[in-house]
């Protein structure tokens, strides 16, 4: 069976990478609880993987006493063995994209060729097909296409002009976030935000002012992971009331002030204020109701059932399993909905299964996301660390194998 490890080639946990980053600055394990508030029995317990560090509102205290981005704890980019081909498959065009990414800016130098072959309707259907791909958690699809893409897009928005050249930055701003999407679910997290910031600066080449609103939508969220809550805030809140101040606002501009209101209800989650996360949550439902149907403006997923998906994450985020549990059995999928989501919220289900001590019920609902959507389950650093944390405690059956195919065992 696959067996993965991190970058390193290692399968360590989050709490040995903890217990390293201590013993780096010369800390007691004293002074690591003095330093975060944490107690004595607490950390001991996440060196010595009892207590599962899978969530950023436990990790980012850890992460500002010892001064570390939180990749340092939860490790990554997660890199699969020879015997995994898909595995593999996924992470082959990691290089070219990042590669792309980097030219952002620079001349293109297209060849004749290339200049004579540029297709903006045939651009777009790619575009698209790439967004279906990532949706689908189709890795090694997106890994074969991703750098061509990029490339022909950074040729046309170089040389077409007018109207054209705002329709190819606009493809080009979605397909950086699919490439964004990619690389942070392979867990190359730097090469991710690298390529956020080529969204937003693409999207300030359309003109058009609610595809530079949900660019900031991304921006917020590097914020958000690691812990500037007052900056990840400041952007929201300026989206919000320019989205408020929207006269007349159709579907697009409804979806994106949801998909805001629930970016600040997460800031807030995070930060530990669960009033005001249910306050934006409550607000984000308004929201869907007044929108009425389930739209993917800006491949922003909202609607009612993201709403409701929503409202099992937020829980989860808090540490919160029953109510988390209460409000995923009321959650209705539709067919349509993309496999990475649908697996991201079964993830979601199995960790708040995992807090309520139902770890029977926490493996079904992992394996099931495996199911949909094998290579983003496999890779999710808080899938990893929760099952590693199960398996320290209960090794045995279907959890065992699961472990090894995360390479957690």
């Amino acid at each position: 069976m696959p067996h993965y490890s991190d970058a390193h080639g290692t399968a360590d946990n989050n709490g040995q990478r903890l217990a390293r980053l201590r013993m780096r600055r010369r800390w007691t394990q004293q002074r690591l609880a003095t330093e975060t508030g944490y107690s004595l029995s607490s950390v001991k317990a996440f060196e010595q993987g009892r207590r599962a560090l899978d969530r950023p509102a436990v990790i980012l205290p850890l992460c500002r006493a010892l001064d570390c981005h939180p990749t340092e704890i939860t490790g990554g980019p997660v890199v699969p063995p020879q015997s995994d081909q898909e595995g593999q498959d996924a992470v082959a065009g990691v290089a070219a994209v990042r590669r792309a990414i980097l030219r952002h800016g620079r001349p293109a130098r297209p060849t004749e060729q290339e200049a004579l072959e540029v297709d903006l309707q045939g651009l777009r259907r790619r575009t698209a097909e790439a967004n279906s791909q990532r949706a689908s958690a189709a890795f090694s699809k997106s890994s074969q296409n991703l750098p061509a893409l990029l490339r022909d897009l950074q040729v046309a928005a170089e040389i077409c002009e007018g109207d054209e050249r705002r329709t190819a930055f606009a493809l080009l701003t979605s397909a950086y976030e699919c490439a964004m999407q990619y690389l942070y679910k392979l867990g190359h997290v730097s090469d991710a935000t690298l390529a956020t910031e080529r969204v937003v600066w693409s999207a300030q080449e359309t003109g058009d002012p609610l595809r530079m609103l949900a660019a900031h939508w991304y921006d917020a969220g590097e914020f958000l992971s690691i812990g500037e809550h007052d900056e990840a805030g400041a952007i929201i809140d300026s989206a919000l009331s320019d989205l408020a101040a929207v006269k007349s606002p159709g579907p697009e501009a409804v979806s994106l002030l949801g998909a805001f209101e629930l970016k600040a209800s997460l800031n807030y989650a995070r930060a530990a204020d669960g009033k005001a996360a249910e306050q934006h949550w409550k607000r984000a439902g308004k929201t869907a109701d007044r929108l009425g149907e389930d739209r993917n403006d800006f491949q922003l997923q909202f609607g009612p059932t993201n709403f409701a998906i929503w409202g099992v994450s937020l829980p989860v985020e808090m540490g919160r399993g029953r109510l988390a549990v209460e409000r995923a059995e009321k959650v209705k999928l539709p067919a349509e909905y993309s496999p990475e989501r649908r697996s991201h919220h079964f993830i979601d289900v199995g960790r708040a299964h995992f807090y309520n001590g139902q770890r029977e019920e926490a493996l079904g609902a992992f394996l099931e996301a495996e199911r949909l959507a094998p290579q983003a389950t496999r890779m999710h650093s808080g899938v990893r660390e929760t099952v590693g944390t199960m398996i320290r405690t209960q090794k045995r059956g279907q959890l065992a194998e699961f472990g090894i195919r995360l390479g957690v065992v």
